[in-house]
């Protein structure tokens, strides 16, 4: 039975093919429609659709339904169409017709729409989390081998001196920069719909402005047709996050996976972390590495995939949205994977201390020569081509000290000034309000 039925039996076939994933997926969004039912009910009591014994009897019910989903005792049963539709059910069972008047005033498109936002919030939150574990990690690297050097490439050709402390820093100052987008995403999914109902509002006095506080949303969704048109737009921009932090780690895989190599050898990796191969006793392959870069390509992709589904969708809900939650939701799950296992690998990194030593590298040190040389007064592209004629007569010997000092440099890699933009962005998220509120619902 489905909470739209009447008196007509719907098509097995149909049934089958239209809901699809949704029951699994849905299971992720029990905690989320529960939230919404606490704040929703509560609103409902304030303007007289609900009384006050039926407050307080959905009020416990709900409540002990949560504690049972984050048990992980909850389920959808066969022949349940999805998660809004399972908990109104057991309410109903449980305490009669007072189960039956909590979906006043709301679509399950909109209720759809919250559940989502609260989700995608607790989602960006994990997430958060991870990439700051990762942040001070990388930065922590970056302090610790700040004055070991390393080759640097342009063309893949070597070029000039660089150090693990750039290397490391480099990419702790642009997961700074990801969790820039990542606040943009949050701020877009912490708006309330709630009270847009099936996308043009209810003739209900709904007291939107208690649900927006109650369930700790920063605002509404004001327009209630705009709150409709959010469906897509927000898996977007959460999926547009999660592809700039994907590419930023997915770079970091590749350095990893190239450094790792014997032609390179700048960094090793327990045995444990490394795996082998059937026939060739030598091999260390970074497979880790290599999985990380694969999802981190195909979670690049997620933007196009989203944008593809809601492209040509006419105005107001089509059921084609329903397959956002098949695309984003192991997206998710992934990139939380992704963020745990690269803290993880680097917890055990070594870095070579001596690569500089090889005469390979020897031409790392032209450019510190021919400046040198600028700095005691011979005209640039005068030092650039006597540099140059010594190395192609092999009488160049370098100067392996490295004096570079400007910010950002070898010698000054402002890790505080980059640890300072990170918890400025962050100190904007305002997490707290939202766990207190949502406490404050379920207690």
């Amino acid at each position: 039975m489905k909470l739209w039925q009447k008196n007509i039996d719907d098509n097995k076939e149909v049934d089958r093919f239209t809901v699809g994933q949704d029951r699994r997926m849905d299971l992720l969004l029990a905690e989320a429609d529960v939230l919404g039912s606490l704040a929703h009910t509560r609103m409902l009591e304030s303007i007289g659709l609900l009384g006050k014994e039926e407050l307080e009897a959905v009020q416990r019910e709900l409540k002990a339904i949560y504690r049972r989903i984050r048990a992980g005792e909850f389920t959808i049963d066969e022949g349940v169409e999805d998660v809004h539709s399972q908990v109104e059910f057991m309410l109903t069972e449980r305490i009669g017709d007072a189960g039956k008047r909590i979906h006043s005033g709301r679509s399950r498109n909109d209720q759809v729409l919250v559940d989502l936002r609260i989700f995608l919030r607790k989602e960006l939150m994990d997430i958060t989390s991870l990439v700051t574990g990762l942040f001070e990690q990388l930065q922590t690297l970056s302090q610790t081998h700040k004055d070991v050097l390393m080759p640097g490439y342009t063309h893949l050709q070597v070029a000039m001196p660089s150090s693990f402390g750039l290397w490391f820093g480099a990419y702790a100052e642009s997961l700074a920069d990801d969790m820039q987008m990542m606040l943009a995403a949050y701020r877009i999914c912490n708006r309330n719909p709630l009270g847009s109902a099936a996308g043009y509002g209810s003739s209900f006095p709904l007291d939107r402005e208690m649900t927006t506080r109650l369930l700790g949303f920063d605002s509404m969704a004001y327009n209630v047709v705009y709150a409709q048109m959010g469906r897509g737009k927000t898996e977007r921009v959460v999926a547009q996050a999660l592809s700039a932090l994907a590419a930023t780690v997915g770079r970091l895989a590749m350095d990893n996976t190239l450094f790792l190599s014997q032609n390179f050898a700048f960094i090793s990796y327990p045995p444990e972390l490394t795996t082998g191969s059937s026939i060739m006793p030598h091999k260390k392959n970074p497979d880790v590495w290599e999985i990380m870069r694969g999802k981190c390509n195909l979670l690049q992709a997620l933007p196009n995939q989203i944008t593809m589904l809601a492209a040509n969708l006419p105005l107001g809900y089509n059921r084609d949205l329903q397959l956002l939650k098949e695309v984003l939701f192991p997206a998710l799950a992934d990139m939380k994977e992704i963020l745990r296992m690269a803290a993880y690998m680097l917890a055990h990194v070594s870095v070579n201390e001596h690569i500089l030593d090889d005469s390979r590298y020897d031409y790392l040190f032209s450019v510190e020569e021919v400046n040198r040389l600028a700095q005691s007064g011979v005209p640039f592209r005068e030092a650039y081509k006597q540099v140059g004629l010594a190395i192609e007569r092999g009488e160049f010997a370098p100067d392996k000290t490295v004096r570079h000092t400007h910010p950002g440099s070898i010698g000054n890699l402002c890790n505080d000034r980059i640890a300072a933009l990170m918890d400025h962005t962050l100190s904007q998220f305002e997490f707290d309000r939202v766990l207190e509120a949502e406490k404050a619902l379920t207690e």
